[in-house]
């Protein structure tokens, strides 16, 4: 099992790479959120200047925000500057989008779009909207596609998971599957592949996006240290399943144990959030910090629901153990901004060191 450091990006903090790389962290990722956080590719300049092994990757760009060559062009900018240690994380866009009150782009013009990066990662040229593309004047050396750069698709639906096969080096999962979902949805992976030809890699680059917190002996999850540290993560699959649920207009998939939370979590939402601006205050603190008036709806139930790595250090071990033993291979975890180094660094002295 790979373990890797998820951060709200923010550009005067790049000595938090370092810092994960100095914890013994493989990788290091610098999520894309426009209208909240610092710019990706700006921040993980900085931090490829400053590390020398750790991987580096967008923790996820966003498709519908940039066009496909100029994502292409970004993260081969970041390679010339950490050669072989560079990975395009890309999504569809969650709360890049919605956070603007627009859609996450469709899955397939995202799998046309994967075709386009992937191309021009490679050195080739491909057709785009109408017309030959290729990068150009590479005697200046001004990006670097000579050092292959990785591409991790986010992917939980059918048709993002089969581009995930056809196009890409990775899957990033949101959230801890149950092992037999995990193992369907790699299935549809390799589908993917199969359908285009492709020979994927046994065993196939599978992360997932989650949290941690190692409790301490008698502590209770309703701790407020313990809160303090998993209530923006916990909260952000809230917020993803409430535009689940506007996006349906039905929202049968909530798990029967967190029933009531969401009931009182949607009635909260539609008393205190005035439609025309519900986009920008639904996603308030973002997987970087715990909104005060939402910490009621961290609880127990919701940490399970949402699959957080919370307990002493063998039930976490023994969590970790599970999801290896049915296909994962690599965990992101994903702290609020106040606690991001102790959580990390607790993680690996009490989590990582023992695995």
């Amino acid at each position: 099992m790979k373990f890797g450091g998820v951060v709200a990006t923010k550009i005067d903090d790049w000595g938090i790479f370092p810092y994960l790389e100095e914890l013994g962290y493989d990788s290091a990722w610098a999520p894309d959120s426009q209208m909240i956080w610092s710019d990706c590719y700006a921040t993980l300049a900085l931090a490829a200047h400053h590390t020398n092994r750790i991987r580096l990757g967008t923790g996820v760009a966003i498709a519908g925000t940039r066009s496909a060559p100029v994502t292409a062009h970004s993260i081969a900018t970041i390679n010339k500057l950490a050669p072989g240690r560079t990975v395009l994380g890309i999504g569809t866009g969650h709360t890049a989008m919605r956070i603007m009150g627009q859609n996450p782009m469709p899955p397939s013009k995202f799998r046309d779009y994967l075709r386009v990066v992937r191309t021009l990662l490679d050195g080739g040229e491909v057709e785009y909207e109408g017309q030959p593309i290729r990068f150009l004047d590479r005697q200046l050396e001004s990006i670097n596609t000579d050092d292959h750069i990785d591409i991790y698709v986010a992917a939980n639906g059918p048709k993002a998971l089969a581009a995930v096969g056809a196009y890409g080096d990775g899957r990033i999962g949101a959230g801890n599957e149950p092992v037999k979902l995990f193992q369907r949805n790699m299935e549809r992976v390799r589908r993917g592949g199969d359908d285009v030809g492709r020979t994927l890699p046994d065993p196939f680059p599978a992360s997932v996006l989650t949290y941690a917190c190692v409790l301490r002996p008698g502590e209770k999850m309703t701790a407020d240290r313990v809160v303090e540290e998993v209530g923006s993560a916990a909260l952000s699959s809230l917020h993803f399943w409430y535009e689940i649920y506007m996006q349906r207009r039905d929202d049968g998939f909530i798990q029967d144990s967190i029933r009531p939370l969401w009931d009182d979590y949607k009635a909260y939402v539609e008393a205190e959030m005035p439609l025309e601006r519900r986009h920008q205050k639904l996603h308030e603190g973002h997987c970087a910090f715990m909104p005060e008036v939402e910490r009621r709806f961290v609880t127990p139930e919701l940490i399970a629901a949402t699959g957080g790595l919370v307990g002493g250090p063998d039930e976490i071990l023994e969590r970790i153990g599970t999801l290896e033993a049915g296909g994962l291979n690599e965990i992101l975890l994903l702290p609020p901004v106040a606690v991001a180094r102790k959580n990390f660094k607790t993680f690996a002295d009490e989590i990582m060191a023992r695995y």
